[in-house]
């Protein structure tokens, strides 16, 4: 058992119900059918606390922006990308660090393999590995720091690109196939993804002759729309597009992250790089509701810059805030309350209402939905600190959770008990921590519960 099958065994007997929601979310193959149930599939995501975002966050604690960019950005599970052929330390630390961070959180993280040979055409994210046998060792050296659940993004663009010669071409499609087939081959549950460009590149049918070309039986399907605009209703129209021609047993991921206002002057494909008055799209989530599309990932990090605003991969604060404000008031998982509450002087120290510690509030926000069903999280604020939280609840009008995950949840009728799983059991006095999701049949509930 290596480290990190090592550190998932003790996340499990800290956190029975983490591993159970966790496996029961891979029973459901994600390339089930229309007649199958969709929802079943939800699979709680990885939120790296180490992006752009995160860092400038912690730096910059009293910026105006601070709140919304955290709130909805850098606590939003997104992708990690592998961009550097020998990073420091070596690219097997890298992988490894992500792997066995998701794993002690019980999620599946978002994983980016960038680095073919001459990547992007030499363009704003050129570079990559020097030759295709250097690259091939480059995916050994991931593939075997892969341990668990994952999905995984290759190479996007590359299949679209047009600037290379039949040659290399060649090259690219046998690397491609390579990885594919490494990382498939790592741990059954980690899902892997060529990437075929976005919906107004190519037409579906060039899109499913590119995939085939490179190797698409290998992977648990294709990726679109990373790092662009185009809407998620039109994505998936040309993902079903293609899935046709290759074959429904392949699933896709869609990038959501920057497509909340769609793109820039459509029909356009080339407004791409850093075009204004975009915003963050639908909250990541694997429980989409639509056959055959396995997720919405935030696989792009919003506020990184395509090449334009900054260096490419750069994250720009004003980037970051305008993505996330423009997304409005409605936005799943909206900016919570993070003004600590006050206790008042003289008064009790507990809530003489729930019992529960004074100045606390749960709440329930819906993330995802889709047609007799939803993707929730709850979140607590608290003015003390809390160790050990249950939180209680009643739903409205005939609910019922069908999953969770980081809980261990009981239901009766209506009513629902949730508890924390000993690693997740605190909340610092002041904090707005999310404690849990799930995934729940009915209308969505967005509502406050106490603590």
């Amino acid at each position: 058992m290596n480290r990190r099958k090592r550190l998932a065994a003790i996340v499990a007997g800290m956190a029975t119900a983490v591993a159970t929601a966790l496996s029961a979310g891979f029973l459901l193959s994600p390339n089930a059918g229309a007649q199958e149930d969709v929802s079943a599939q939800a699979q709680a995501l990885w939120t790296n606390p180490n992006t752009g975002a995160a860092r400038w966050v912690s730096q910059n604690p009293n910026d105006s922006r601070t709140a919304v960019i955290r709130d909805r950005i850098a606590e939003t599970p997104a992708g990690t990308w592998f961009t550097q052929y020998n990073p420091t330390g070596g690219i097997a630390a890298q992988v490894a660090a992500v792997v066995d961070g998701a794993a002690a959180s019980g999620a599946a993280p978002t994983m980016v393999v960038y680095g073919i040979p001459n990547r992007d055409c030499g363009g704003a994210s050129g570079g990559g590995a020097p030759n295709h046998d250097a690259y091939r060792g480059w995916i050994d050296a991931i593939a075997n720091e892969i341990d668990g659940p994952a999905y995984i993004v290759i190479e996007p663009d590359v299949i679209a690109h047009d600037c290379y010669g039949s040659t290399e071409r060649a090259q690219i499609n046998a690397s491609l196939a390579y990885a594919a087939q490494k990382l498939n081959a790592a741990d059954p549950a980690a899902k892997v993804y060529i990437d075929a460009g976005n919906s107004a590149w190519l037409k579906p049918d060039e899109a499913a002759r590119r995939l085939q070309a490179a190797g698409l039986q290998y992977a648990d399907g294709f990726s679109l729309n990373v790092s662009n605009y185009r809407t998620t209703d039109e994505t998936t129209a040309y993902a079903q597009q293609v899935r046709g021609i290759v074959g429904t047993g392949k699933g896709v991921v869609i990038d959501t992250s920057r497509n909340g206002n769609g793109p820039l002057n459509p029909p356009n494909p080339n407004d791409w790089c850093d075009p204004p008055g975009r915003a963050i799209g639908k909250f990541p989530t694997t429980a989409t509701g639509v056959a055959g599309i396995d997720a919405y990932l935030w696989v792009k990090l919003p506020g990184e810059a395509d090449g334009c605003a900054g260096a490419a991969g750069q994250f720009i604060p004003d980037l970051a805030y305008q993505l996330a404000n423009n997304a409005g008031s409605g936005w799943p998982g909206q900016v919570e309350p993070t003004d600590p509450a006050t206790t008042p002087t003289g008064g009790p120290t507990g809530n003489p209402t729930t019992g529960g510690p004074a100045g606390c509030t749960v709440h329930i926000d819906p993330v995802s939905t889709w047609n007799g069903g939803w993707q929730g999280k709850v979140s607590m604020t608290s003015a003390q600190a809390v160790n050990g939280w249950t939180v209680k609840w009643t739903w409205p009008s005939g609910q019922a959770v069908t999953s969770s995950w980081n809980t261990t949840l009981t239901s009766s009728g209506a009513n629902v008990t949730a508890k924390d799983v000993g690693w997740n059991a605190s909340v610092s006095a002041g904090q707005t921590k999310e404690l849990f999701g799930f995934v729940a049949s009915g209308s969505p509930a967005d509502m406050d519960v106490p603590c």
